[in-house]
């Protein structure tokens, strides 16, 4: 059926994307919107209907990917989001997994590999030449989650706290965070206390701190640099657990807004000892990617360009 459409689902901790492409990898609608991770989140069943219901009477629709946050980590939540994505998609192919799985389909082109990813969250997900996949980290932060946004974020906090107190030196953070959330530097305690026993969505508002420690640190802040020298270091753990699942050459690449720090990645790359592999696709062209595969699609780069090009800030193609 040339005119049949797919949609991908690439959910997360603090945000959702939604988009319909078709078999020429053209991205035709998304819907962006927050976090839909169960663990913290809960209203995440509502945040993702939001965002699916729009698609729900698509008239081509034939295949549904919906890579998930903590899918096949914790059953009794994992049946709420297969039970989710089966009651809005009834009459169409389907398939749910783990949204790290998805990125790393879609960084490597379903291709073997490793995947380093720091967003909210952190985690590794390898795949081997047999098809095999493995993962380490990705335990939450309230138990893990090392070298994450909300990592970097919570240790900021942290650091800011110290400084002011004199338990640690002074920082450019402290002013940083208080422009940031706009609180008064003469009664930061009185702040910073208000802000957090208020905070609406606290993993996701702690992780956006990370991009603040990553400013401070391009301007040679010695606490903000440290930070994210401490992330790479957590990150390369996860690199270094995972990489005997694969063959000793395989490639690795990245994935995750945290990323979005070159001092990170430039770090990150220093302790693995080589550089990465680009990513092929964003995390929602792995969602897509997915599933494609449930129609039996022939993906090359023909129909891989299109996805990138309309992915995440690219105009949608016009149908």
């Amino acid at each position: 059926m040339s005119d049949a459409l797919i949609l991908g689902i690439d959910g997360g901790g603090s945000k959702v994307l939604v988009a319909l492409a078709d078999k020429r990898g053209r991205i035709l609608r998304r819907s962006r919107g927050h976090g839909v991770n169960p663990m913290d989140n809960p209203n995440w069943l509502q945040e993702l209907e939001q965002h699916l219901l729009p698609f729900r009477d698509e008239r081509n629709l034939a295949a549904v990917a919906a890579a998930l946050p903590a899918y096949g980590e914790v059953e009794r939540l994992s049946v709420l989001q297969r039970d989710a994505i089966e009651r809005l998609f009834p009459n169409v192919h389907r398939r749910v997994l783990n949204d790290v799985d998805a990125a790393h389909l879609g960084a490597f082109a379903a291709k073997p590999g490793i995947l380093i990813l720091s967003g909210t969250g952190s985690m590794a997900w390898a795949r081997n030449s047999k098809g095999q996949s493995a993962r380490t980290g990705g335990w939450g932060d309230l138990i893990g989650d090392e070298g994450s946004s909300h990592w970097i974020g919570q240790r900021a906090l942290n650091l800011v706290s110290q400084s002011l107190d004199g338990r640690a030196p002074a920082t450019a953070l402290a002013k940083a965070l208080f422009d940031h959330l706009r609180i008064d530097p003469s009664n930061p305690m009185n702040g910073l206390g208000d802000w957090a026993s208020s905070v609406a969505n606290p993993r996701a508002d702690i992780a956006a701190i990370s991009a603040l420690v990553d400013q401070v640190a391009l301007g040679g802040d010695k606490g903000a640099i440290a930070l994210i020298e401490q992330a790479a270091d957590e990150l390369a753990k996860h690199h270094a657990a995972i990489a005997g699942h694969c063959d000793p050459n395989s490639g690795w690449t990245y994935a995750g807004g945290t990323f979005s720090s070159r001092l990170l990645l430039e770090a990150l790359e220093r302790r693995i000892g080589r550089p990465p592999a680009l990513p092929k696709l964003p995390p929602i062209g792995g969602a897509l990617l997915a599933a494609a595969q449930l129609l039996d699609w022939p993906l090359d780069d023909g129909w891989f360009g299109p996805i990138v090009a309309t992915a995440e800030g690219g105009d949608c193609a016009s149908q």
